[in-house]
């Protein structure tokens, strides 16, 4: 199923990502399809749920314990984007192509 350009902007606009690469549009497309798998569902006669947890009176808390630590300067590595000790995210909020730019890229997928 081919994402048409309208659908990849409304998209970008809503999740701050660029699907601007071949790579973005194809995980783009995947996670549309894969998700379409859920029209073959049969949910007849299943009432809808306020919450997976609905049959529960009481959800318990475990302690925090914290095993490992100590190790901001590993994890900031892992980081594309960062500003001082913080993950940026989405990162850098990126400026999203013009309209041109993503049809002339969409022909080409």
């Amino acid at each position: 199923q081919k994402v048409s350009v309208e659908v990849l902007e409304h998209l970008e606009h809503l999740a701050l990502v660029d699907f601007r690469d071949a790579e973005g549009v194809e995980r783009l497309q995947k996670a549309i399809q894969f998700a379409d798998q859920l029209h073959g569902v049969n949910t007849e006669g299943v009432e809808p749920m306020d919450s997976v947890l609905e049959d529960r009176w009481c959800l318990y808390l475990r302690e925090d314990d914290v095993t490992e630590g100590n190790c901001t300067k590993e994890l900031l590595e892992n980081a594309r984007e960062k500003v001082e000790e913080y993950f940026v995210a989405p990162p850098g909020n990126i400026p999203l192509p013009k309209l041109e730019e993503r049809e002339t890229f969409l022909q080409g997928s």
